[in-house]
Formats: C-alpha cells, structure tokens, sequence
C-alpha cells in the first residue's frame, strides 16, 4: 500500500463516535488543529445503529402496545402491524440512508480536518492511518485521542461462526419484522430488540446465560421485565447454556439445555468489546488483552495519550462518552486545570415497556462497597398515578441509602416513563441531597414521580 507522506495537527482524534466527535469539534472549535480519523461513519453506533434508530422502534412498538390496551380503557381498537414505514423513518429520517455528510460536514465547518480510514498508534505522538488509496503518518504536537468504541462479541458458541447471525446493525436495517426471531443476550440492546419485534408479530425467545435477565441492575429489574414479556408472549429462558448454533434452509437451530430454538433470525446481543491490538496500543505499553483501556479521572492513559467512550469501560452510553470528552477537552485545554470524572450518579435506561432507569449503586454493589444500607421501595401499581394508570402500569421505584451518611448513593425507577422519573433521582444521587431534604419536598399529585416519596417513606419505615 502506497505512504501518501506525514502530516501533522495539534490533537489526532481516532475514532469520531459520540464522543470523539463532541471532543474533536470542541477543540476545533477552541482554535486548535485537530484531524478526526474515522472509517465508519462519523457519530457512531448511536446515531445509526444504536440508541436513535432503535428508540424509533420502540416508540412505534410502544404505539401498537398501548393500542392493544384500549379495550381496558376506553372501547375498542384494532392495530395492524406494519414494520415498513419504522424501516423507512431509521432509513430515511435518522441515518439518511447510513450516510454521514451532514455530521462530516458539520465537523469541518467547526474548523476541524478529517480523515476516512483506520488509525493505529505508533508510539504516543504518532498515528498510522489506513486509507483508501495508501497509509499517512500524523504526528500529534500536543497529543493522540483514542476514542475507537467497541465491536460486538459473539460468545464461543459451537457453530455460531459459521452462521449468519445478526447483530444490533443488522437488526437495525431490517425491512421487515421476521416471522420468529431467537435473541442471545438478555442485557438491554437484545430485550429492547426482542420486545419491538414481538409486539410487530414476531414469534420471540430470548436466551440469557445468567439466571436473570438485566444482570448488573437490581434483581426486582430482571424479575419484572421477564414477566411482563412473558405475558406479551415472549419464550424467556435465563440459567441457559447454549451447546450448538446451525443454519439451513429452514432458518436457524439453537440448541440448549433447555431443549431447541428454532427462529428465521438470529440476534447475538452479548456485549460488545474493543480492538486494542488494532489500536497499536501496546506501542505505548498497554496490555492489549485487557478490555478496557486504563484512565486516570482527567481520561489521561499515559502522557499526551487521552481515551474516552465505550472503550474505557465506564458504560456503553453516549452520554458517559460526551461527558468524558467534556473532561478530556478542557484537560487538553487547560493543561490539567479542569474537572475531573465523577461517576457516582451515573444513569442508565433500559427502553423496554416498562422502562428500566437506574443511577448509581445496586443494593448488592453498595454492601459489596462496605456501605451500611437502607433500601425503600414503592410498587408504581400502588402509587395513585399507577392505579390511575391502570393498563401497563408495571414497575417500581427502589432506593438505597447510605445509612451513616443519610444520602442516596443509588436508585431505580422502572415503570412508564421510567426513565424521566429518574431525573430527579440522578440529582439527588449526584448532589447527596440528604434523605431528610427529600423528604421534606412537595411532590406534585398525582405524578409518577411522586412515588419518590413513597419510597422514602418505606426507607423510613424499615429502619
């Protein structure tokens, strides 16, 4: 391949997800030099095949649910499932078509300069990029961005690399909803997909390893999510080993201990994993098997060497890798003079109906942490906008207290709107605002959110 020369630039970002392009077009922005490297599309999975174009599904799936419910509320209603006009709005209205111009283009008008290739490190000023048509060398005068993302993992399942499986962005192009579908993986990404195509007709299973699904979050998450897709009809089997995977004419065979899968579409939703070795990262002296890549509190690996997003293993979120790159910028700005990464109020959600929001710690992980808790928790159904509610109105709210501190250090709200609820709790969480403070508010009746209190007054009551 042909060495089209060296160039040179203030900052070399490699990757322009999320969060390197929010990073990339800040310190443009600030007057510095900065190339942008990229060989996808510039703003990554999230915008094109993650959180914009599968909320599109989940809202138009969440239209059919709430259809359905009619008759428990209001008289009668029919709803015929179309998924082509959901396929032509991620089409057309949220990816263009999985065209990048316009992100492309906004970048540049931010002064910044971009590059259409993979970029590899060579030490820590250095950046090899692979490009069509030959390789460049960028040497970086104040520093080297890594900001790659993560790729997703396919467990070593016998059979499994030898189908054509999908995944998440196969999902996302889909055309039309198949006939039946298995999902490997009960963490977000595989129940969010599951869920949306069941409630467009097709026949769902959903196998998870573990014995719940949504592990990392509480166990009253897992619990209620797998009821409520049971009940929509969904074949929810966790604690399942899978022994084989084959494809044929007929579509796909999964066989378990739990007896065989058989679906015209495969998803594998079981993670997702970074590249280091493709990174060049053992040039700085990195371990290239590790699965995330080590960041001090300002995103610093190493000296002119900074890393933020997905592969820094604080959360596959965009907001998480904005965040850092709002701390990454100002470092590299400030010369080390601003902020630092907090993640003790960090927030999740899961999209499924009901949503699962979550900030902070788990029970189980703030004992783990030595914390002395305290937990409260309100049922949404009992709550008078819950009971108001009526049809669809699962969900929970659970909060943990530090006992010795008297301040939430984590929450759930899992519910309808779940996920907005849990605003208010994220504050509290970040700001520890003592639970007397919050005790003490006027909630406003009849909300979802004034389950709140209702916890509070169950954390009280179990003292």
């Amino acid at each position: 391949m042909a060495d089209t020369g060296t160039d040179t630039a203030d900052v070399v970002v490699v990757g322009m997800g999320p969060g390197g392009e929010a990073l990339a077009g800040s310190l443009a922005g600030a007057g510095m030099d900065v190339v942008g490297v990229e060989a996808a599309l510039v703003g990554g999975e999230c915008p094109y095949w993650g959180c914009i174009p599968t909320k599109m599904m989940v809202r138009a799936s969440d239209a059919l649910a709430e259809t359905r419910r009619v008759p428990e509320l209001a008289g009668t209603a029919e709803a015929f499932p179309d998924f082509a006009p959901v396929a032509r709005r991620i089409r057309d209205e949220a990816t263009t078509d999985w065209d990048d111009t316009a992100a492309v283009d906004r970048f540049l008008g931010q002064g910044g300069r971009f590059v259409r290739g993979t970029g590899r490190l060579e030490g820590a000023d250095t950046v090899r990029v692979r490009e069509e048509g030959g390789e460049r060398l960028i040497r970086a005068r104040t520093g080297v961005v890594v900001a790659a993302g993560t790729v997703p993992f396919a467990p070593p399942i016998p059979g499994l690399d030898r189908v054509p499986y999908w995944t998440n962005r196969d999902a996302v192009r889909a055309e039309k909803a198949p006939g039946s579908l298995c999902v490997i993986g009960g963490g977000p990404i595989g129940l969010e997909f599951a869920q949306a195509f069941a409630r467009f007709g097709t026949r769902v299973s959903v196998l998870e390893a573990q014995d719940r699904l949504l592990g990392p979050e509480e166990p009253e998450s897992g619990e209620l999510v797998a009821g409520v897709l049971s009940r929509e009809g969904l074949d929810v089997r966790t604690g399942v080993r899978i022994t084989g995977v084959a494809h044929g004419p007929g579509g796909f065979a999964v066989e378990t201990d739990h007896g065989r899968i058989e679906a015209e579409r495969l998803l594998v939703a079981t993670g997702r994993r970074p590249d280091l070795e493709g990174l060049g990262l053992a040039s700085i002296g990195l371990d290239t098997s590790a699965r995330a890549i080590p960041v001090d509190e300002r995103m610093r690996v190493a000296p002119g060497v900074w890393a933020l997003g997905d592969i820094v293993g604080r959360g596959e979120f965009t907001h998480v890798s904005v965040y850092q790159a709002r701390i990454a910028a100002q470092d590299i700005l400030t010369g080390g003079e601003g902020p630092v990464a907090d993640y003790r109020a960090l927030p999740r959600v899961t999209f499924t109906d009901p949503e699962v929001g979550a900030v902070g710690l788990t029970e189980d992980r703030a004992r783990e942490q030595g914390v002395r808790v305290r937990t409260g928790t309100a049922q949404v159904p009992s709550t008078a906008r819950g009971w108001i509610h009526e049809a669809g109105n699962d969900g929970f709210i659970k909060l943990v207290e530090d006992r010795d501190a008297g301040v939430l250090v984590g929450a759930t709200s899992a519910g309808p709107n779940g996920g907005e609820v849990l605003g208010a709790l994220s504050v509290a969480v970040h700001a520890r605002t003592a639970v007397e403070v919050l005790r003490s508010m006027i909630y406003a009746y009849p909300t979802f959110h004034r389950g709140i209190e209702d916890a509070l007054n169950d954390l009280v009551s179990g003292d």
